[in-house]
C-alpha cells in the first residue's frame, strides 16, 4: 500500500472508533479481518498511526480550536501530520484509495499549525498529559506536585511483558530459549518469573508461546499473584478471573497442586481461559459461570471454605491508558459511579468465602483512590474482622518492594507498568 491509502485507511478507523460502542483494538481487529489483503507492515504502520493519534487526542484538538478547524478524523489526521512536519500536498490527491483533496477550510487550517510544535508551552497541564476533563482532578489530588511526569508516562507505548511459565520452564531457559529465536529479553526488575522483550516481538509466531512456556502479562499484573500468598495445596477462588491470566500465574505457584475455582459471570471467557489452562498444562483449576443458577448455589454454599480468594475487580482500566488511550474518552460499559457499585457488591459477596486466617485480595488497574484505597476503608468499616497486611509483610523472599505503602501502588512513571492497585486483607481468627 502507499503512505496516501495508509492515511486514507486511518481516517476510516478512526471515524469508526469515533461512532462505535466497542474498544478501539477490536474496532482494528474487526476492520482488518474484513481485509486481509493488507499486509503485516501496511497494517503495522497503519495501528501505530491511529494509535499515535489517539495518544495525541487532546492535544489535537486544541491546536483545531486554535486554527478555527472542525473537529473531524479527517482534520485530527490532517493536523498531525502538519505538526509532525510533513508535507501533505502529495498524498491528498482523491486518486484510487488515496484520501480526497484538501477542502478550502482544511487549505486554511495549515498556516496555523505549520511549523508548531505539539506541545506548546500555553496548553493546560490536562490538555498537555491526555487527562480528560472527569478525570483531572481525580489524578491531580492523587499525584500532587507530580502530575505531569505521571501523565506524560502514559503517553508512551508500553513494554511487551512475558510470566514465564515455571511448570514448564524457569526464567533463565525461557530467556536462552527466545533469544534463539531472535527475540532478545531482560529480566523485570519486580517479578521474578518476568522477561520484557526488547523492540517489537511478535509472540504469537514463537514456539516458546505455542509450546505455553511464557504468558503475555504486564509486570505488574503478574506481582498481584505473586503478593497473594498461594502456596502449594490452597483453595483458592479467583472471582473475576475472566480468560485466566492471573489464574495461571496462581496455578503456577500452587505448582498444580490444590485447588483453583475459575469463577466469572461470563462463560466464553471462562472457556478461553480453558484452552489457556491446558497450553500451560495447569491440572488444578474447575471453571464456575456465575451467570448459572447451578454454580451461584455451588458458590452460597462455600462460606469460609477458601484459603485464598482474589477479587480482581471490573474497573475504569485507567492504570493501562498508555495500552488503551481510548478509554480515556469513551466509557464502553458501565458508568464510574456504577462500577464502584459493582466493585463493593463484589467484595461484599466474596469476603464470607475467606476461611479464618486466610486472605481477601483486591485488585484493580485502576489510577482512581475511589475505586480503590476508598473502597478497601468502606469495607473494612463494614467487616472488622478484616485487617490490612502491609505490603513489605507479604511479599515472598527475594522481591523487591516496589512502593512504601501498605498497598501495591504501581505506576507507568515509577515502575514501568500499568497502573495498579492491590490490598492484601486477613481475615481474623475471631
Amino acid at each position: 500500500m502507499k503512505r496516501a491509502a495508509h492515511i486514507q485507511t486511518a481516517i476510516d478507523i478512526l471515524t469508526t472508533i469515533g461512532t462505535s460502542k466497542i474498544p478501539m483494538d477490536n474496532v482494528i481487529r474487526d476492520y482488518m479481518l474484513h481485509r486481509r489483503y493488507v499486509g503485516s507492515k501496511d497494517r503495522a504502520a497503519i495501528v501505530e498511526q491511529v494509535y499515535g493519534i489517539m495518544r495525541r487526542h487532546a492535544r489535537l484538538g486544541w491546536w483545531l480550536e486554535k486554527a478555527g478547524a472542525e473537529d473531524t478524523p479527517r482534520t485530527r489526521v490532517i493536523a498531525d501530520l502538519v505538526l509532525n512536519v510533513q508535507d501533505i500536498t502529495n498524498l491528498f490527491t482523491g486518486e484510487k484509495y488515496a484520501p480526497a483533496t484538501l477542502s478550502e477550510a482544511e487549505k486554511n487550517m495549515i498556516p496555523a499549525l505549520k511549523g508548531q510544535d505539539i506541545n506548546d508551552p500555553s496548553m493546560p497541564a490536562a490538555v498537555r498529559g491526555e487527562c480528560p476533563d472527569w478525570a483531572a482532578d481525580k489524578l491531580k489530588d492523587l499525584f500532587r506536585e507530580d502530575f505531569d511526569n505521571q501523565m506524560a508516562a502514559m503517553l508512551q507505548p508500553a513494554p511487551l511483558d512475558l510470566r514465564v511459565n515455571t511448570l514448564k520452564s524457569t526464567r533463565a531457559k525461557a530467556k536462552d530459549f527466545l533469544a534463539a529465536q531472535d527475540i532478545q529479553t531482560e529480566e523485570t526488575p519486580f517479578s521474578p518469573v518476568g522477561l520484557r522483550t526488547q523492540g517489537k516481538a511478535f509472540m504469537s509466531a514463537t514456539k516458546a508461546y505455542a509450546k505455553g512456556l511464557v504468558e503475555i502479562q504486564d509486570e505488574g499484573s503478574q506481582l498481584i499473584a505473586l503478593v497473594s500468598g498461594v502456596k502449594p495445596g490452597m483453595r483458592v477462588l479467583d472471582y473475576c478471573a475472566g480468560a485466566g491470566g492471573k489464574t495461571l500465574g496462581l496455578a503456577a505457584m500452587m505448582e498444580n497442586k490444590g485447588n483453583i475455582v475459575a469463577a466469572d459471570i461470563d462463560a466464553r471467557r471462562l472457556e478461553k481461559g480453558r484452552k489457556r489452562y491446558r497450553k500451560a498444562g495447569v491440572h488444578n483449576v474447575e471453571l464456575r459461570c456465575l451467570s448459572d443458577e447451578k454454580d451461584k448455589k455451588w458458590l452460597r454454599r462455600q462460606k469460609g471454605t477458601m484459603d485464598i480468594v482474589l477479587v480482581d475487580a471490573p474497573c475504569s482500566s485507567s492504570g493501562t491508558w498508555r495500552r488503551n488511550p481510548d478509554l480515556r474518552w469513551n466509557f464502553y460499559g458501565p458508568s464510574l459511579e456504577e462500577i464502584k457499585d459493582m466493585q463493593a457488591d463484589i467484595l461484599e459477596r466474596a469476603a464470607n468465602k475467606v476461611k479464618a486466617g486466610g486472605r481477601l485480595i483486591y485488585a484493580t488497574c485502576s489510577l482512581f483512590q475511589e475505586e480503590n484505597e476508598q473502597q478497601i476503608e468502606n469495607f473494612l468499616k463494614k467487616h472488622p474482622e478484616y485487617a490490612v497486611l502491609p505490603l513489605k509483610d507479604a511479599l515472598p523472599e527475594g522481591v523487591a518492594l516496589p512502593c512504601e505503602s501498605p498497598y501495591l501502588r504501581l505506576f507507568p512513571h515509577d515502575h514501568n507498568t500499568d497502573g495498579f492497585f492491590t490490598a492484601i486483607l486477613v481475615r481474623k481468627n475471631i
